[in-house]
């Protein structure tokens, strides 16, 4: 009979020891799929399971004086699940809880609110996720004279960069003259192929692109037949993206060629050349027939504004 008694206390021991790891199992249903895209920033998913092994199942007394002063908040502060102590609030674009008595991925900062945009993430085949997001979309102008996309944007520069003050000076994009951000680049071609020049602008007013040939004030493409110009909007907000096109190159169409674009503020150009060899030039060259090469390495146009400025 006492080993009958000390086989049931090993018994109930192994089951007391693993009831823990039992409790968490369903929890690790909540976990995204493999393939979800991490979320900018700390790892929401990782600072939830720390927040429900800190947290328990109830709060403990508050204690104001004993909790850490969170730094860094660029989407400001929020209460802790259990109203006690300040911890940093999620920025956009970062997972969330759309049930507000929940507390595992975090609350949304100042102007945000979760939500589940289901839209891209289906269309991917993806599973959606509650994220956060600005309830603003409407652009506004910095005190930095700078534009901003919406006030959530603002703020997050606001806060990271305390010391320079910035407000919103009035809704709306900041007025400024024009800006090339993808300038035509050099190419040189065969006779009987088609060339390309592409220029990207930025202004607001928006502005206008005008193209023109070897200081001539002749706009193109005038009466010629083979060129030809188009236009559209983007592609981010008061952008205009213009595209000049030669169609069956000759030598007369060797020269330099000038992205002009302008609005009531000022205007800006930029030149590319284009250079036209004859089936026996390009032999000599040895390339392969209708190869277009650019003169210099083709560069990636980007800022380091590209989150907040556009």
């Amino acid at each position: 009979m006492p080993t009958v008694h000390a086989g049931l206390a090993a018994t109930r021991a192994a089951a007391a020891s693993a009831l823990p790891l039992l409790l968490l199992l369903p929890g690790l249903w909540m976990l995204p799929p493999a393939g979800a895209r991490p979320p900018p920033g700390p790892d929401p998913l990782r600072l939830g399971w720390q927040r429900l092994l800190a947290e328990g199942e109830a709060c403990a007394p508050c204690r104001p004086g004993e909790c850490a002063v969170p730094r860094g908040c660029l989407a400001g502060r929020v209460r802790d699940t259990c109203g006690c102590c300040w911890e940093c609030a999620n920025l956009e674009g970062q997972l969330c809880d759309l049930d507000p008595s929940a507390h595992f991925y975090g609350r949304c900062g100042e102007q945000l609110e979760c939500r589940l945009d289901a839209g891209d993430a289906l269309s991917r085949g993806e599973v959606p996720e509650p994220r956060c997001a600005c309830r603003s979309q409407r652009p506004l102008c910095g005190s930095d004279g700078r534009t901003y996309a919406q006030i959530c944007r603002l703020r997050e520069a606001a806060r990271a960069r305390p010391d320079a003050n910035l407000t919103a000076a009035h809704p709306g994009p900041c007025e400024s003259e024009p800006q090339i951000l993808s300038q035509p680049r050099d190419v040189w071609n065969v006779t009987g192929q088609d060339v390309i020049f592409g220029c990207e602008v930025f202004a607001y007013p928006m502005a206008s692109i005008e193209w023109r040939k070897d200081g001539l004030d002749i706009q193109l493409p005038g009466d010629d037949p083979h060129i030809s110009v188009q236009f559209r909007g983007g592609p981010q907000r008061f952008e205009v993206t213009s595209w000049l096109q030669i169609q069956a190159v000759r030598p007369s169409d060797e020269g330099t060629y000038r992205c002009l674009a302008r609005n009531a503020l000022g205007q800006v150009e930029a030149p590319a050349m284009l250079t036209v060899l004859t089936p026996d030039q390009l032999n000599s060259t040895g390339l392969r027939p209708g190869h277009s090469l650019s003169r210099e390495p083709e560069e990636e146009t980007g800022s380091d504004e590209g989150e907040d400025y556009y």
